[in-house]
């Protein structure tokens, strides 16, 4: 424990994602921009699916708490992208870097498993449509919901604690432009290979589990879309799923990029990128992709747009 006290700092230094500094203006100006976008379309999601009665079901309840994630992921690490890219001083404090890698692994995790679940309400829906509201109850809905935040949680618990248990003497400077758990491996004077361990096999658990469970369940889905006799059916059922496709590819894709390679195998500037897209752009895409792509979303939006000009 000694060692260990001797080793940790006070502060460590995000480097960013560029030190050039006519790049540095245009990417504040970008990360700004898409935080302002993340926060208003998630909000606006929110609002919609509380004052709209249409969207009192299960598929808006799970799109509402992907919301809230969305926000909080996007709040923990761009807030900091954000002063660090005007600051001068790159320093975080240890206990801010702790709390930051832990909110970004239980979003992280929690966001893996709800878009399983989602996949999963799916299934219900289009293979035991009369069955559908007696399985999606309310009370189950709670259960499902709540999941991913109690593994999201145990896992950012386990990590955080075995990551800061690591003595970090080579370098107090971190390639990354967030706390996130694999540029702090790459800091240990010590094998950090317990901790890879750790990591491969949470993100087997959560990362592969999810997948697999959103896999069998689209496997389900499309066999029974197919035996639709008509073709309109066959896309007016399919439509209800492409939104939510297209999250799952772009987040599982991006994620286990990260979390799947062997430490020889990763760049530092690939790493950063990847982050960026799972922690900053999915979470702005996933209120566009569900509006743009969703007509009762969008018919509700126009009715009460439609409802706010009239009483003006």
């Amino acid at each position: 424990m000694d060692n260990l006290n001797q080793t940790l700092p006070d502060m460590f230094y995000l480097l960013g994602l560029s030190t050039v500094p006519h790049l540095q203006v245009i990417g504040f100006l970008i990360f700004v921009v898409m935080y302002i976008l993340t926060l208003a379309g998630n909000c606006l999601l929110l609002i919609l699916v509380k004052i709209s009665p249409t969207l009192h079901t299960p598929m808006y309840f799970f799109l509402s708490n992907l919301s809230i994630i969305d926000i909080c992921f996007s709040s923990t690490i761009v807030p900091v992208i954000l002063m660090n890219t005007l600051s001068t001083d790159k320093s975080i404090p240890v206990e801010g870097c702790i709390i930051q890698m832990f909110c970004h692994l239980l979003c992280g995790a929690a966001e893996c498993i709800l878009l399983a679940v989602m996949a999963y309400d799916r299934f219900v829906a289009i293979c035991r449509p009369l069955h559908y509201s007696s399985v999606m109850n309310m009370k189950l809905c709670i259960v499902l919901a709540s999941i991913p935040w109690i593994v999201g949680f145990i896992n950012s618990t386990i990590q955080v604690h075995i990551t800061w248990r690591l003595p970090f003497c080579k370098t107090h400077h971190v390639e990354h432009f967030f706390c996130e758990v694999p540029p702090f491996l790459r800091l240990s004077c010590r094998d950090p290979w317990l901790n890879e361990i750790a990591m491969y096999v949470a993100a087997g658990i959560i990362v592969l589990c999810s997948f697999l469970l959103t896999l069998v369940s689209y496997v389900y889905i499309i066999s029974t879309i197919l035996r639709i006799h008509s073709s309109r059916g066959r896309h007016t059922v399919f439509s209800t799923c492409t939104s939510h496709l297209t999250v799952v590819t772009l987040y599982y894709g991006t994620i286990m990029s990260i979390y799947f390679q062997p430490r020889s195998f990763h760049s530092v500037e690939k790493d950063k990128i990847v982050s960026v897209l799972y922690t900053v752009v999915t979470p702005m895409l996933n209120p566009i992709i569900y509006s743009i792509r969703n007509k009762e979303v969008k018919n509700c939006l126009i009715t009460n747009i439609q409802k706010l000009l009239s009483y003006n």
